[in-house]
C-alpha cells in the first residue's frame, strides 16, 4: 500500500517504538520451505509467501486497522490527551480506511469527540483536525515516489510487512506456522525470526491474506513472550470499493486552511523535516538508534500533532527515573530496559536505541565520537 500521511507522531516522539520499527524495517533472513496447509488455503511454502507478498497490488478496501503497543515501560503519567506521548507508547489507536488506490484514499483517526483525516485524491491531499477545525491543503508532485509525497506516514498492516520483508538475508529464519482468521479473511502465518541471540525480538509475525497476498496483520514478540508487544493489523475489512463521497472532501465552515506546496522541493524533503535528527548503526535485527538530545526535548517537534510539552516532559522524567545509572568504556549514563526495548541515554547528550541487548549500544556509544 501506498505511504500514507501519518495520523500520531508516534515516529517522532517514541523511541522505544522507533527503534523497533527502524529494527524491522531492515531485518535480513533465510528461507525454511516447509508449511502447513488449512482448510480453504493451498500450501504455501515461505519463499512463494515471500514473492506473492512482493507482488501483490493492494486491491481496493475499506476497514479498520488497530495499533497496539506494549513495549513493558515503567508507569507514565495519565493525561486526557489522546495524541500525548504517554498515550502513544501504551493502548490502542484505531484508523478507518477507505482506500481506492495509492492516489486515492482516506484515513480516519477517531478520537473521544475528534477525529483526524487524511484525504488523498490525485495531487492534491488534505489533513484535518476537526478539535482544532484545522485543515493543511498538500499540493502534491507530479511524479514524486510513493514514500516522498506527504510528510508524517503512517504504518499499516501493508507497509510494515514491506519493510520487514524488504531484504530477507542470512541473518534470519523464516518458516509457515499454521494458518489463521483475521478480520473475518483465511490468511498464511509467515514467521521470522533472528539468528542473533542478542536481538530482544523473539518473531515477527505476518498474516498474509490466502486470496490476494495482501498482509493483515503484523505482530512483533520479545523473547518467550506468548503476546505481541507491538501489533497492527485489520480487525475489519472488505475488499469493495469505496463510496466515492468517503474520498471527497470540502474544509468544513469556519475552518482555518493552510496550503503546502511540495510539488517544488527536492526528494525526500517532503519528510525529511518531520523528523528528528537520528541516524542508525548496525545492521538487520541489531540495528541502533542514535538521537540526540535535542530530539529528545519536549516540544521541539510541537508543530502539528497536538502532543502538549507539558505531558511529554513529565512522561520522559518518569522514564528517566526508571532508568538505571550505568557506566563503562563508552562513558556514563543511565539504561532504561524492558523485554523488548533498551535505551542507553549517555551524560554526553546522546541517546541510543534498539531492540537489543544493552551491550549492543554499550559498543555503539563506545564508537561514538564524544
Amino acid at each position: 500500500m501506498v505511504q500514507l500521511p501519518k495520523l500520531s507522531r508516534r515516529a517522532r516522539w517514541a523511541i522505544p517504538a522507533g527503534a523497533l520499527v527502524v529494527t524491522g524495517a531492515v531485518l535480513a533472513g533465510s528461507l525454511i520451505t516447509t508449511a502447513q496447509a488449512a482448510p480453504g488455503l493451498p500450501a504455501r511454502t515461505a519463499a512463494q509467501l515471500l514473492a506473492e507478498v512482493a507482488d501483490s497490488t493492494t486491491p481496493p478496501l475499506t476497514g479498520t486497522v488497530v495499533e497496539t503497543a506494549s513495549f513493558g515501560l515503567p508507569a507514565l503519567p495519565a493525561t486526557a490527551n489522546p495524541t500525548s506521548l504517554s498515550s502513544l507508547l501504551t493502548g490502542s489507536h484505531t484508523i478507518r480506511v477507505w482506500y481506492a488506490s495509492s492516489q486515492h484514499f482516506r484515513l480516519a483517526a477517531p478520537q473521544s469527540l475528534s477525529e483526524s483525516d487524511v484525504i488523498r485524491d490525485g495531487r492534491t491531499a488534505w489533513l484535518w483536525q476537526s478539535t482544532l477545525n484545522k485543515v493543511t491543503k498538500f499540493t502534491l508532485p507530479a511524479h514524486a515516489a510513493e514514500k516522498d509525497t506527504v510528510p508524517k506516514q503512517p504504518l499499516t498492516p501493508q507497509q510494515a510487512a514491506r519493510q520487514v520483508l524488504a531484504a530477507v538475508g542470512p541473518t534470519t529464519t523464516v518458516r509457515v506456522d499454521s494458518n489463521v482468521m483475521v478480520a473475518g479473511q483465511a490468511a498464511y502465518a509467515l514467521v521470522l525470526a533472528p539468528k542473533d541471540a542478542r536481538s530482544l525480538v523473539g518473531q515477527v509475525q505476518i498474516d498474509v491474506d490466502g486470496s490476494n497476498g495482501v498482509p493483515l496483520r503484523l505482530q512483533v514478540f520479545a523473547r518467550g513472550a506468548s503476546s505481541p508487544a507491538f501489533q497492527v493489523g485489520y480487525t475489519e475489512i472488505h475488499f469493495v470499493s469505496p463510496a466515492p463521497a468517503d474520498l471527497t472532501f470540502t474544509p468544513p465552515p469556519g475552518a482555518t486552511v493552510t496550503q503546502v506546496n511540495l510539488s517544488g522541493g527536492p526528494p525526500g524533503g517532503a519528510r525529511d523535516h518531520a523528523r528528528p535528527d537520528v541516524t542508525t548503526t548496525g545492521s538487520g535485527w541489531l540495528t541502533v538508534l542514535e538521537l540526540p538530545s535535542s530530539s529528545l526535548t519536549p516540544g521541539a517537534n510541537a508543530s502539528g500533532g497536538g502532543t502538549s510539552a507539558g505531558d511529554s516532559a513529565a512522561v520522559l522524567r518518569a522514564l528517566l527515573l526508571a532508568a538505571t545509572p550505568v557506566h563503562g568504556a563508552w562513558g556514563s549514563g543511565r539504561l532504561l530496559r524492558t523485554t523488548l526495548v533498551s535505551v542507553l541515554m549517555t551524560d554526553q547528550g546522546t541517546t541510543f536505541a534498539g531492540a537489543v541487548q544493552p551491550s549492543v549500544l554499550y559498543a555503539a556509544a563506545a564508537a561514538h565520537p564524544h
